[in-house]
């Protein structure tokens, strides 16, 4: 009804027009016409009325018609004469329509009012008012600040074509992008976005997918950081989209996030110029990374680089691992094989991969620890376990910031062969590269292996003795002390033998051992507990100490405190024995004797059942001595090879590196020994025998029970008794605490 309405006022309209017409229209000068009369002229309006009303009648009481075919019958006194083919205005312009293709456009629903609404009358006024597309189409405002509003007033009709014949958008792109990008369009239907949307994949972008509709695209270059932050919220519309990365299985998991968070996402975020997305992966030709023209391919990535860092590509190419990249080596690593992909963060963040805590153990490890690599390319397998057991492993493990790593010694990006005169591991340039931490440090102080292993690989020849002799020393020694004590034990507990309560007390140990003891006693846990830090730095034990360690070297200076403590005490005690005449005796006492064989033997005899008598000793038994002077030993040995160790610039200064691959394998060996020996000797002696249980007290009093030197040493306490004169043994004390010079001195069984 709506469409019959119209239609009827548009006949009406044309018939006013038709009679404003007849009466404006001036008769030619000259003409001898008679001016119509008034029944002439209501004849002429009452016949325009009638068919007029004729027309209106017979359009209102039509069917309703279709939208089509009233825009049609809207339309066709407009086209009776722009229909025509090759109909131009008075400048020259077609002005004439298809209607089919009009019909057959988005416009199609349009009629020839809809958008010329200015246009009224007919013939048509000189100065008819443009067309606005804006009327309608909204977006137009926003196509002045685009980059395509260069195109100036043909903007619309260069894309979406002749007005009355416009195409679907949807069936533009991108055809009608590469009648102007002609190369981008064609890189894209070859990238990855395209195929997949070749493919029918619904996800799969379109030019106005990144670049927006065509009237608002902005340049994604620029301006400057404002374009850089775009591409990467563009990119992330997808690439960050949980769902679109479920239905897509993408090799690296989170991009977008990893981006944002690295050095050059957050430089971009902050309005520095740093690299975003289509920067390493190209913009329209985005290519899968197994693709050989792919801009992050494995051989192409150092190129991608180069294009920021030039420089630092060019003497990577130089190194060895660029001559082995570039020679066709898949496994040689590039850029993104160190530094990530798109979480690059800078070296001083303790998460990136070229930290200097992480460079050792965790980049360069992943292929020179790898055993499968080593056998493929025939590189030595042992350089990263040899790192890792040397100082200055040890010392990065625990957390020290402060030790050399892998590029400390072989660079970062210019690394090359030993052989290579360029290389800073060649034997020319040693003392230059090892002297930037150990000052004077001359080369023929590095003759020899570099990469040397404590306990297993290649070494020098004295190393090798070293670790023989210690191989065969611990293994028997520790077996020695098992079965010695397990014997003991066993002996005792079957023959009933308990602790000693009885209230005589006879001085063991005066004050001047005492101290000493107690200066053992203070620095010995320390050492353990400080040492095997080092060398176990990643157990559960040791977190406590080391959680300062990358502020302060608190384990290595409270290790070398605990050192000097327990040569203080040593020395303090040879002193003693130096000026004190009287305990000055101990020392004979202590001197291994063919007795003590004796006594061992006739101790493991009695305790399998085999001898009969109990065995009696002396003043010190055979397992005293034994501690006594391989304490002595242990501790002259310790050191001599800590000092090398802890004054390294010294030793490498004046002796050979072999003497600090020696001193370190000696120092570790000792220590392994030294500390099972407290556990299984001498803990045995103070604590778990069953003559001493729960503990020999001696170390805190100095004394010990009567009964216990008068069952096992009963000599020597007839002796002590007849030195008194007879005097009771609890006399002993009282005189021995008066004088301060106990009759009976050294250390406590």
């Amino acid at each position: 009804m709506t469409s019959n309405l119209r239609a009827i006022c548009f006949i009406d309209s044309i018939s006013l027009n038709i009679l404003r017409f007849r009466y404006k229209r001036r008769p030619p000068e000259g003409a001898n016409l008679r001016p119509p009369t008034l029944h002439h002229s209501s004849h002429c309006t009452l016949r325009l009325v009638g068919v007029s009303l004729f027309f209106s009648l017979a359009i209102f009481v039509s069917p309703p018609a279709t939208a089509e075919q009233s825009v049609a019958k809207q339309d066709a006194p407009c086209l009776a004469c722009h229909g025509q083919p090759g109909l131009k205005s008075e400048t020259g312009k077609d002005i004439s329509i298809r209607p089919e293709a009009h019909a057959a456009s988005v416009h199609g629903i349009l009629g020839c009012r809809d958008c010329h609404a200015s246009i009224r009358e007919f013939p048509h006024s000189k100065q008819t008012a443009k067309v606005q597309c804006g009327s309608c189409h909204a977006e137009v405002s926003a196509f002045a600040k685009t980059v395509h509003a260069t195109l100036g007033a043909q903007g619309c009709t260069l894309c979406h074509g002749n007005v009355h014949e416009i195409t679907a958008a949807a069936k533009l792109v991108p055809a009608k992008c590469a009648e102007c990008h002609q190369q981008q369009v064609s890189d894209f239907a070859a990238s990855a976005h395209g195929r997949v949307a070749k493919g029918g994949d619904a996800d799969a972008p379109t030019c106005t997918s990144c670049h927006g509709t065509i009237h608002g695209s902005g340049s994604l270059s620029g301006p400057g950081a404002l374009g850089r932050r775009q591409v990467v919220a563009i990119c992330s519309g997808c690439h960050s989209d949980s769902n679109f990365l479920a239905r897509h299985k993408g090799s690296i998991a989170h991009p977008v996030e990893q981006y944002v968070n690295s050095m050059h996402g957050q430089a971009v975020a902050q309005g520095k110029d740093a690299a975003t997305c289509s920067d390493c992966h190209g913009a329209h030709n985005i290519l899968p990374a197994r693709d050989p023209a792919s801009t992050v391919n494995h051989w192409r990535v150092a190129e991608t680089c180069s294009a920021c860092h030039r420089e630092i590509v060019g003497i990577y190419l130089e190194s060895v691992h660029g001559r082995a990249m570039t020679s066709g080596m898949q496994d040689a690593p590039t850029c993104t094989d160190c530094h990530g992909e798109h979480l690059i963060l800078p070296p001083k963040n303790p998460e990136s991969p070229v930290n200097f805590a992480n460079v050792s153990m965790e980049t360069c490890a992943r292929c020179h620890g790898d055993a499968r690599l080593a056998r493929r390319h025939d590189l030595p397998a042992d350089r990263v376990p040899s790192y890792a057991d040397s100082y200055h492993g040890l010392a990065l493990r625990e957390g020290s910031l402060r030790a050399a790593n892998c590029a400390s010694c072989h660079g970062i990006h210019n690394i090359f062969r030993s052989s290579d005169p360029r290389s800073t591991v060649h034997r020319d340039n040693l003392a230059k590269t090892c002297g930037k931490c150990h000052r004077g440090v001359k080369a023929a102080s590095f003759i020899g292996p570099i990469h040397v292993r404590t306990s297993t690989g290649p070494a020098h020849p004295t190393v090798l003795w070293i670790r023989r002799v210690y191989w065969v020393l611990i293994p028997i020694s520790l077996t020695f002390m098992i079965l010695h004590n397990l014997l003991d034990l066993i002996g005792k507990v079957r023959r009933g033998i308990r602790r000693s309560d009885g209230a005589a007390r006879v001085l063991r140990m005066n004050l001047w051992f005492r101290i000493a003891h107690w200066g053992v006693m203070l620095s010995f846990p320390v050492l353990v507990y400080t040492g095997f830090a080092l060398k176990y730095p990643e157990q559960w034990w040791t977190r406590p100490m080391l959680r300062w360690e990358q502020q302060t070297s608190f384990r290595g200076g409270l290790h070398r405190a605990a050192a000097v403590t327990l040569i203080v005490a040593t020395l303090y005690h040879l002193v003693h024995l130096c000026i004190n005449r009287r305990d000055r005796s101990f020392l004979r006492a202590m001197l291994p004797a063919w007795a003590d064989v004796r006594d061992l033997i006739r101790v493991v005899r009695y305790n399998l059942g085999v001898g009969k008598e109990a065995p009696h000793f002396a003043k010190f038994n055979y397992a005293e001595k034994l501690e006594y002077w391989a304490f002595l030993w242990g501790t002259a040995i310790m050191s001599a090879t800590g000092f090398l160790l802890w004054f390294d610039n010294f030793a490498l200064r004046h002796f050979p590196k072999w003497v600090s691959d020696a001193a370190t394998a000696v120092h570790w060996y000792e220590a392994l020994l030294a500390t099972f020996s407290i556990l299984l000797w001498h803990f045995y002696m103070v604590i778990f025998d069953p003559v001493v249980y729960p503990m020999n007290l001696a170390w805190l009093t100095g004394k010990v029970p009567a009964e216990h030197l008068e069952c096992e040493r009963p000599e020597y306490f007839q002796s002590l008794v007849a030195g008194v004169s007879g005097e009771r043994v609890q006399s002993l004390d009282r005189k021995a605490d008066d004088t301060g010079q106990p009759p009976v001195t050294g250390k406590d069984s």
